[in-house]
């Protein structure tokens, strides 16, 4: 069993001798501290993937702050997950939280509830954001594509057989899917227009 420690800044010009001073002090030996220096939005950093690959069950692994552990909650609960299902133990000195104990276990799970319940609030406002701008007539999305000038009669010489398909796509300088798309706007205008 072997105590693993973790310590990670965010540019190569800061220091990490405070998060290593920490962990040294909880009796990590320095060769057992893996680090890195660069952004916790990046998951594919060195020492946190050394640190995944060789923590390995009944080991533990201690941070000085979630902060440098990860980069969000979720994030958090994923690496937390990742550890906890290799038999491996973690504590974030910070936050005073082990899930080797019951009370840090808790902690997790309350946090994985702090964030379906912030990701819910956030897809619900996304969600009424949408519904009250359709409401005022905007256009969400890519902007819809412009039929060209020809388009109407470059069909027409299509359908008549006096074009291939590759030349209608030429002439237009459409896309298939975009061309088929505005087609069937197309007929289902004139069907209408002839409906009534």
């Amino acid at each position: 069993m072997r105590t693993w420690g973790y310590s990670r800044v965010s540019t190569s010009e800061q220091h990490l001798y405070r998060q290593i001073h920490a962990l040294t002090e909880r009796g990590i030996a320095p060769e057992n501290i893996l680090t890195d220096k660069q952004s916790g939005k990046d998951t594919a950093r060195p020492g946190l993937k050394k640190l995944l690959v060789t923590a390995k069950k009944g080991d533990t692994v201690i941070v000085e702050s979630f902060s440098r552990f990860s980069r969000s909650t979720r994030d958090l609960l994923d690496l937390v997950e990742n550890l906890t299902a290799k038999g491996v133990e973690f504590i974030s000195l910070k936050e005073n939280i082990d899930t080797s104990v019951p009370a840090g276990k808790f902690m997790l799970t309350v946090f994985a509830a702090l964030y379906e319940f912030e990701r819910e609030t956030t897809l619900q406002r996304q969600r009424e954001g949408i519904a009250a701008a359709r409401l005022r007539g905007v256009h969400l999305g890519r902007p819809p594509k412009r039929c060209p000038e020809n388009f109407v009669e470059t069909v027409k010489l299509w359908e008549r057989g006096k074009i291939k398909f590759n030349e209608v796509l030429e002439r237009t300088e459409l896309k298939k899917t975009t061309f088929y798309a505005l087609l069937r706007e197309h007929r289902a205008k004139t069907e209408k227009k002839h409906s009534s």
